[in-house]
């Protein structure tokens, strides 16, 4: 893609634009070394934008992490377990940008609304209007794991009710072109459109791991450089290289549309005007430690992408990346911070856009973020108890099962979590100090487990 130059203005971004997929780990971009995938537009944001390498989703499982994305409250007080539904009453962040007289909308995956598939097929089931967030426009679906039928519904804004119309194509160039044409519509408004909010949310890289041509086939499984903390057994090896090939088209083909968006944002003349922040919900195992897909506390499952690109000039350039940790409910009232706004009391995340400004006032940097798995799935490649745990910004990790520690790593010299110290003696000082602090996080937030004495 041909490098746009993006001149300094002296105001803030009017309009934010979320992009994200599902499952994408933080490792898988070319910008922070993974050697077997090729993401320029992704690198591109985080080189020209803010990169945030420590950022994470503290419950590593779609349905609790976008309730927390959504309405910046943690998961155990808004969506605590897969097929829970958010509940209706709850404030997103589309009325808090509405409030301020933004035009909303919602392209997408949502997974909030508590469809159990046991029932039927999620990508079928209607979302009511009243459940959508609150958003403007919404054209989305509950949840779909079939990217090559991928079903959507919602309404428009001044436009009603939008019955479930089968997309064209692969879902993630489908559902792009769902934004691109809102924002082509919104140019031809000219002067009269309000500044806007919105969402793309696509499955992949969620598995099924298979892309679309010209992106399927690029990857050798037999040839990928798989992590050290890969365990050199046989099944394990296997499965990882298989789905690791997919998982890989799959992120180039999201890359590809994330270049059409910044080209579209170019051609309208919004780049001035417009952030993109781009992330994930969680990410994927593929074999680290033995183990496959999510809401597992290992980095893999938990580090995720975090971007801030566009907007002209008061975070552009920056240099170097941040390394404040980040986490899920943090989304929603950064993004609104982003635009000068003030983010509503009753979100609970932190307003961390002025680690992204130049110049700009200067904020204390978390010291730690919070995780959870509050109802497990029982899945397959699932971890089977709740459990809790806590990172610091010092470079610590404690994950603890019911009254038991269970992980602990030192991310500074272990950042491949291939040295659990959880019940080594010599670091009982640092366990109690990481303990003290996780006991913290679950008394101010309201949680309730039952954590080792």
């Amino acid at each position: 893609m041909a490098t746009t130059t993006v001149s300094a203005p002296s105001s803030l971004p009017r309009n934010v634009i979320w992009i994200f997929g599902d499952q994408h780990r933080s490792q898988a971009l070319s910008l922070h070394g993974d050697p077997n995938v090729h993401t320029p537009n992704i690198d591109r944001l985080g080189l020209e934008g803010q990169d945030f390498p420590r950022a994470l989703m503290g419950y590593p499982l779609c349905c609790p992490c976008r309730g927390s994305l959504l309405s910046s409250r943690y998961p155990h007080q808004c969506v605590p377990g897969h097929e829970y539904a958010m509940p209706t009453e709850t404030k997103t962040v589309a009325h808090a940008f509405a409030e301020h007289g933004y035009e909303t909308a919602w392209f997408g995956k949502w997974h909030v609304d508590g469809f159990k598939e046991a029932e039927g097929r999620a990508a079928f089931h209607t979302v009511p209007p009243e459940r959508r967030g609150g958003f403007e426009t919404w054209i989305g679906y509950e949840n779909n794991n079939s990217p090559w039928d991928s079903w959507v519904h919602g309404h428009r804004a001044g436009a009603g009710e939008v019955a479930h119309t089968r997309l064209p194509g692969f879902e993630t160039d489908a559902l792009t072109d769902l934004l691109l044409d809102f924002l082509e519509k919104r140019s031809q408004q000219g002067g009269e459109a309000r500044p806007f909010f919105a969402g793309l949310s696509v499955q992949p890289p969620h598995n099924p791991y298979v892309a679309p041509a010209p992106f399927a086939g690029r990857h050798n499984p037999a040839t990928l450089s798989l992590r050290p903390n890969v365990p050199a057994v046989p099944r394990v090896e296997q499965a990882a290289r298989q789905d690791l090939a997919g998982y890989y088209g799959l992120i180039e083909n999201l890359d590809w549309n994330v270049g059409r968006v910044m080209e579209a944002l170019a051609r309208l003349n919004l780049l001035d005007s417009t952030a993109i922040v781009f992330f994930s919900d969680h990410g994927d195992l593929h074999g680290s430690h033995g183990q496959f897909k999510k809401t597992a506390p290992w980095e893999e499952s938990i580090r995720v992408p975090f971007m801030i690109w566009g907007g002209g000039s008061p975070y552009y350039g920056r240099q170097g990346a941040s390394p404040a940790l980040v986490n899920h409910v943090d989304l929603a009232p950064t993004s609104l911070g982003l635009c000068g706004l003030k983010p509503p009391e009753w979100m609970q995340g932190r307003d961390l856009s002025p680690l992204h400004f130049r110049g700009g006032p200067v904020i204390e940097r978390p010291d730690s973020a919070y995780l959870q798995n509050v109802v497990p799935t029982g899945h397959s490649d699932s971890v089977d108890q709740p459990w809790r745990g806590v990172v610091t910004d010092d470079g610590w990790k404690l994950v603890c099962l019911e009254r038991v520690p269970w992980l602990m790593f030192n991310l500074n010299e272990d950042p491949y979590e291939e040295v659990n110290l959880a019940h080594n003696s010599r670091y009982r000082e640092v366990r109690e100090r990481l303990l003290k602090r996780l006991r913290r996080w679950v008394e101010d937030t309201g949680d309730s487990f039952p954590l080792p004495e």
